[in-house]
């Protein structure tokens, strides 16, 4: 009979806290949220004329084990009918852009994109593809995605594309990001083929194997880049709440801010602001320095190897336009460093889920983000950084990048403060000791969440899962 305490409401705590739910193994779940809402970054406003606006991820990948493990929760959550799909050949999904030395550039795709030159590229990419399976495989066991990119591709590539799609999807810098932790597909490639290009070409290593539910076999059927949610992707984790009411299995708790963690005979005391409560097992999908605030002293280690993870603010500033306003269609573009440290992009949210749109007269959306591993160079401490400002730098980023010069109809600025974990050189190392130091001394602890295995919603739902598989056994 085990009482399981899951620390933290995200989409992470709230995915652990359903697979608990499927094991006979576990008597009570008892979720505590620190907040006023479950579902962490997933986070939507609802307007009255049914306009929709994201301000954490705004899709989500269907592809891979990951994929179809969370397709197979959506499917059983019931929210299948929610799916707002968008295909491979999909405007969206075909045109993706950078924005260099002043201007927008397409993002080669397709064989002539590969075989010509395409700026803001100086030569064709093919001749930087046909090169990588020449370069010989490093013995380092991690480096930077940057040093990577460049050794095997090239520093163009790595300067350009890869230092955009580093801001695009960590905020984070691929000088100091490591290829191993961020980007394992490629890292694995390199291990076991000694080539990317093979690796894609051949496979490299087991991969996971998860059983295709109806949803994920459609959108394997019919070509998924990424889906939505009718209602905004705040939707997935009400439902999970929801169904985790229901089960009568789990008490949730919000405003619930967890002051401290002890060792007791059992397992675990759980000191909250109100009270103390006993669990046989913790799972924590708190942030990596939340949980490490709460531990007791003699996990002194652990507590150091947590507080070593860092995390960047991005500001991301939603804004809704009158009229058809963009001069190119997509998904977004994206900025290297090189062209302005502080803006990472902008999303064209109208293209990929006009479904979001107020459904009277034409408008379009879009989000800019801002900051991430140079917020505080860009825009001082986020204690200082007023909405104003950061809404005058996202609507002059428009302007100078789409060529808008009408004012937003409205817009919405949202701070994420230490939002996305970052994975530095040699991250690998620091999440084996900590789970090390937990095994070594016994403790009745698992750690999951954004810190440790993986950023992407299907990754952290996906880590939910194994930390259950591993308390428990399989449960799906």
């Amino acid at each position: 009979m085990r009482t399981v305490a899951v620390l933290g409401g995200g989409i992470g705590g709230l995915a652990a806290s359903y697979y608990l739910c499927k094991s006979p193994q576990v008597t009570k779940v008892i979720l505590l949220e620190a907040s006023s809402r479950f579902g962490g970054w997933l986070w939507s406003t609802r307007r009255s004329d049914g306009a929709v606006f994201e301000h954490g991820p705004r899709g989500i990948r269907p592809a891979g084990a990951v994929g179809s493990n969370t397709l197979n929760m959506v499917d059983d959550l019931g929210l299948g009918e929610e799916i707002l799909p968008v295909s491979y050949s999909h405007v969206a999904s075909r045109n993706r852009y950078l924005y260099v030395n002043g201007q927008l550039h397409k993002m080669p795709s397709g064989i002539s994109g590969i075989v010509r030159t395409v700026p803001p590229f100086s030569r064709p990419l093919l001749l930087s593809v046909a090169a990588e399976i020449l370069v010989n495989k490093t013995k380092n066991d991690d480096e930077s995605v940057h040093s990577f990119v460049s050794r095997r591709l090239g520093k163009e590539l790595a300067d350009i594309a890869v230092d955009s799609l580093c801001r695009g999807v960590f905020a984070g810098d691929c000088r100091k990001l490591s290829v191993r932790s961020c980007f394992p597909v490629l890292y694995n490639a390199e291990q076991h083929r000694g080539s990317i290009v093979l690796g894609m070409l051949l496979g490299s290593g087991e991969a996971q194997v998860i059983t295709r539910g109806p949803l994920a076999k459609r959108s394997k059927k019919e070509s998924w880049a990424q889906w939505s949610l009718k209602r905004g992707m705040q939707s997935f984790p009400e439902a999970i709440a929801e169904n985790l009411q229901q089960s009568g299995r789990v008490q949730l708790h919000k405003e619930a801010v967890v002051k401290q963690i002890d060792p007791s005979a059992s397992g675990w005391q759980v000191r909250l602001e109100g009270g103390v409560l006993s669990a046989d097992h913790i799972i924590s999908a708190l942030p990596a320095k939340a949980l490490s605030s709460v531990l007791p002293r003699s996990c002194q280690p652990l507590t150091q190897q947590l507080q070593d993870i860092s995390s960047v603010t991005v500001a991301v500033v939603n804004l809704e336009y009158d009229g058809s306003i963009l001069p190119v269609m997509g998904f977004g573009h994206l900025v290297p460093s090189s062209e302005d440290r502080g803006l990472l992009g902008v999303v064209y949210d109208s293209v990929p889920f006009p479904q979001h749109n107020r459904p009277d007269g034409q408008t379009t959306r879009l989000t800019v983000m801002m900051g991430g591993a140079w917020f505080q160079e860009e825009f001082g401490v986020p204690e200082a950084a007023t909405a104003e400002r950061l809404l005058s730098r996202a609507t002059e980023a428009v302007r100078c990048h789409l060529g808008v010069t009408a004012a937003p109809s409205w817009s919405r600025v949202i701070l994420h403060r230490d939002c996305i974990p970052q994975y530095y050189e040699g991250h690998f190392q620091r999440v084996e000791s900590m789970r090390g130091f937990i095994k070594n001394n016994n403790l009745a602890l698992s750690l999951t969440g954004s810190c440790y295995d993986g950023v992407s919603v299907n990754d952290v739902i996906f880590s939910g899962r194994t930390a259950v598989e591993e308390l428990l056994g399989t449960v799906v």
